[in-house]
């Protein structure tokens, strides 16, 4: 298994993500292989500053860097040498497995989307996260901000998405599907949200459970909750500021320090042809070490081929 990232990705690189490719190591077995992608002369020299022999891993030159800052489009497209740019080219003509970043999340999607396509029959890629249970185990939401603005039948394909990755990689058999709204009751919410509950209902592709509250999000009345990105991104952002509270007023138990973003490494984007992880832009070392290892996790779950199926199942029943 080879798989790539990106040395200039984050707020701490390269030392973070060169730290983090050194702490995967003893998790990794003798044939996996990390490509590391950026300015050969920074890696080296970083290299030799960490005491990491010549040759443990394998150095792709990227000498362009694609800044948090720069507009996607524009960037991705006019550095072409950057190591976002070519970690996607490799992950294109298969010389990797698998590509992560934790630099330009929207440079990430923009090159997936423009290097390695879509999966045939998905409409719009999306990202997801995993939320910690109060009595164990895991949910996955998603979109959480890559759309902001979508239409029903979109949020009907993030269930598919969501439910995919939940019983591939979480290992959940019959995940149950929550739409995320201000109600229980099918008539609730905006229109989006009714519209998208009509199309849902009675789906043959997923397990729709019905609406669920945002007061359900740690509990295990479902195991996907599905909304757009402008939603999720507003509720991510609220929990990650709610733990970082009680870690200031120490009041943080074994599950509260399980929202730890460290713990996760970063979000898939689910629906491209090929495993593509985005890292949170303050990833430390431990962070980059879950973001190699969940990579290593997706293909080890043929979760790309599992979605071109399904994608394919539900194109030809319409």
């Amino acid at each position: 298994m080879k798989i790539g990232i990106d040395v200039m990705g984050g707020d701490y690189a390269p030392d973070a993500t060169i730290e983090g490719a050194k702490l995967v190591l003893d998790k990794l077995s003798s044939e996996d292989r990390i490509f590391l992608f950026g300015p050969k002369e920074i890696i080296e020299e970083k290299l030799k500053e960490k005491n990491i022999p010549p040759g443990v891993f394998t150095i792709v030159h990227s000498p362009e860097i694609i800044g948090m800052g720069e507009r996607p489009i524009r960037a991705y497209t006019r550095k072409p040498e950057s190591s976002i740019s070519k970690g996607l080219k490799y992950l294109k003509t298969k010389k990797i497995d698998a590509f992560s970043s934790a630099g330009n999340s929207g440079a990430m999607l923009v090159g997936a989307m423009y290097s390695i396509n879509n999966i045939q029959g998905v409409i719009r890629p999306s990202t997801l996260t995993c939320i910690p249970r109060e009595n164990g185990g895991m949910n996955v939401m998603l979109d959480i901000g890559t759309n902001p603005d979508i239409k029903p039948d979109i949020l009907y394909q993030f269930a598919i998405l969501g439910s995919i990755y939940s019983q591939s990689v979480l290992n959940i058999k019959k995940p149950k599907v929550g739409l995320l709204n201000i109600g229980e009751e099918e008539e609730k919410g905006n229109l989006l949200c009714q519209s998208a509950f009509r199309l849902m209902k009675d789906s043959e592709d997923f397990n729709f459970f019905g609406n669920i509250e945002s007061r359900d999000l740690f509990k295990d009345k479902v195991d996907v909750i599905v909304c757009d990105g402008f939603t999720g991104n507003i509720v991510l952002k609220q929990i990650e500021a709610m733990y970082r509270l009680m870690v200031k007023r120490n009041l943080v138990d074994d599950y509260i320090q399980k929202f730890n973003y460290e713990n996760y490494g970063g979000s898939p984007i689910l629906g491209v042809n090929g495993s593509v992880v985005i890292g949170h832009g303050i990833s430390n070392a431990k962070a980059i070490m879950n973001m190699i290892l969940l990579s290593k996790n997706i293909i080890d779950a043929r979760l790309t081929q599992k979605i071109k199926r399904a994608m394919h199942k539900h194109t030809q029943s319409k």
